[in-house]
């Protein structure tokens, strides 16, 4: 029987093989007919910069990869994480598979004035200053906030440059994930880059955004009259792994 060029029976259902679907708001993630692997990236929301004389930046948004059952032809709830804006941490990502639910933390805020450490999250907000701890960090979905500096010029936060974040090839090109905010700095000092992966610049003014659907956290701000950086928002991708037989 002529099948088009290809030898043997007609399988369509091993068409869906290698589909990547990536969800950058919430919804549905429907799987193709015989798809029963997939393989999943989870990231959610940052953390916004701490607004401070020397605000700290913000923790990057959890990060969750993995392979796990699911059905054909079925669809799979998403929930994608936003970031955090004045003052917030991030919000959880989740996609729901066979097994159950997967839950990316959402970063924490960085520290400011009046709550000089920072806050835990999927990665943990950094501190203002040496006498607070960084917030704590998810087990296997990140790493703690830093812990703010004494030494002029770089006072508190000390223009810390915010953790570099993992990278993936889960689309088929590496793309880095989840990079943390980096920190203001007081008094002449010179503000943290962010981390690879989305993270937003400390500054001398306002501090710089996490980048959109990366879960990357907020720069920290100098002065508590500007606004910390905002958290990027998170994003879910699923692409399907196994060919059925035939």
């Amino acid at each position: 029987m002529a099948n088009g060029g290809i030898i043997g029976v007609s399988n369509k259902t091993s068409f869906g093989r290698c589909t990547v679907t990536s969800k950058t708001s919430s919804g549905t993630i429907t799987t193709q007919p015989g798809t029963t692997v997939v393989e999943t990236l989870v990231v959610a929301g940052g953390g916004s910069g701490g607004p401070s004389d020397h605000g700290s930046g913000g923790g990057a948004g959890g990060m969750l990869s993995g392979c796990h059952n699911v059905s054909g032809a079925t669809p799979y709830a998403v929930v994608v994480g936003s970031g955090g804006a004045a003052t917030a941490s991030g919000t959880n990502s989740t996609l729901i598979v066979n097994s159950g639910t997967l839950t990316a933390v959402g970063g924490g805020k960085g520290g400011t004035c009046g709550s000089a450490g920072g806050t835990p999250g999927g990665s943990g907000g950094g501190s203002v200053n040496p006498d607070c701890a960084g917030g704590t960090g998810t087990a296997c979905q990140g790493s703690p906030g830093g812990t703010g500096n004494a030494s002029a010029p770089n006072f508190g936060s000390g223009g810390g440059e915010g953790g570099a974040g993992l990278a993936s090839c889960i689309t088929g090109s590496s793309v880095t994930y989840a990079g943390g905010g980096g920190g203001s700095t007081y008094c002449g000092g010179t503000p943290g880059p962010g981390g690879a992966g989305g993270g937003g610049a400390g500054s001398t003014g306002a501090g710089s955004a996490g980048s959109a659907n990366t879960g990357g956290g907020g720069g920290g701000s100098e002065r508590p009259s500007n606004a910390g950086g905002a958290g990027g928002s998170g994003i879910v991708i699923v692409k399907e792994l196994n060919k059925a037989s035939g």
